[in-house]
């Protein structure tokens, strides 16, 4: 099986200081749904794996935030793509949870969904957090510039490969499987 993972604000969609709340405020970036069906139509699997922390926060309800996924996913279909499998982290950093990117708990519960190791599995974020989280459970980190990329804290990874965009770290990775 091939399995990459995702994270979502800053790869998929558009991130923001102020949060994403409702489908309305939902913002795709330009090609990141076709990157992905790109992935779906040559065999991948494809996982989300995203912390969500506006739900505990009191910005929005997890009612919200299926909406918001639901909006995601359509999109994804609607250019034959699919996304298999997404799980979130609702938490507050200072809890301390298991979950909460940068640690790799949501990582494990997606390996643990596919029953696959993620050696090798691409997890491709825009945060450091998204690389620490992703050494953590032995996948492969690949980052995607974004305004939330803290490039002081990205120096201390050069071994990480860096992208402008979803679309061109999928178009990378599908020229280096052929």
């Amino acid at each position: 099986m091939k399995l990459v993972i995702l994270d979502r604000d800053g790869v998929i969609n558009e991130d923001s200081l102020h949060y994403i709340k409702s489908p309305e405020e939902l913002i795709l970036i330009p090609g990141s749904v076709e990157a992905i069906a790109r992935l779906t139509k040559t065999g991948h699997r494809v996982a989300v794996a995203t912390n969500q922390s506006g739900v505990s926060r009191g910005y929005y309800n997890e009612t919200q935030l299926a909406a918001i996924h639901d909006k995601i996913i359509s999109a994804v279909h609607a250019v034959g793509g699919a996304i298999d499998f997404l799980t979130y982290c609702i938490h507050m950093p200072e809890a301390n949870c298991a979950c909460r990117k940068p640690k790799p708990g949501m990582l494990l519960t997606i390996a643990n969904h596919f029953n696959c190791s993620l050696k090798e599995v691409p997890f491709i974020g825009d945060r450091v957090s998204d690389i620490i989280a992703a050494k953590a459970a032995g996948a492969m980190p690949l980052l995607v510039l974004s305004p939330m990329t803290d490039r002081v804290h990205l120096a201390d990874y050069p071994e990480v490969p860096v992208f402008h965009s979803l679309a061109h770290c999928v178009d990378e990775l599908l020229a280096a499987a052929r």
